[in-house]
């Protein structure tokens, strides 16, 4: 096992331990923090490992971070509505 998956698995651990301590901002700060360490990670693995490896993990980052995947999508859908009409 590289490098590389030896710490997704460990942001993936410290991500699902952080989701289980109560917030009292629902989790967004943390969030953020996964999501800063967890870009640059993502490019680590998939420079390593390879595509299919790289959007495996991502997939893993995004069942983890779900709602801020769900936020993004919403706000894009919004901008692209102001901007047909």
């Amino acid at each position: 096992m590289t490098p590389s998956l030896i710490c997704f698995f460990a942001w993936a651990l410290a991500a699902n331990l952080a989701a289980m301590i109560p917030s009292r901002d629902n989790h967004w700060t943390r969030a953020y923090v996964l999501i800063a360490l967890g870009i640059p990670l993502l490019g680590w693995v998939t420079y390593e490992n390879g595509p299919f490896i790289g959007l495996a993990c991502m997939a893993a980052g995004v069942s983890v971070l779900r709602w801020p995947v769900v936020y993004l999508w919403r706000w894009l859908k919004g901008a692209r509505r102001k901007a047909d009409g």
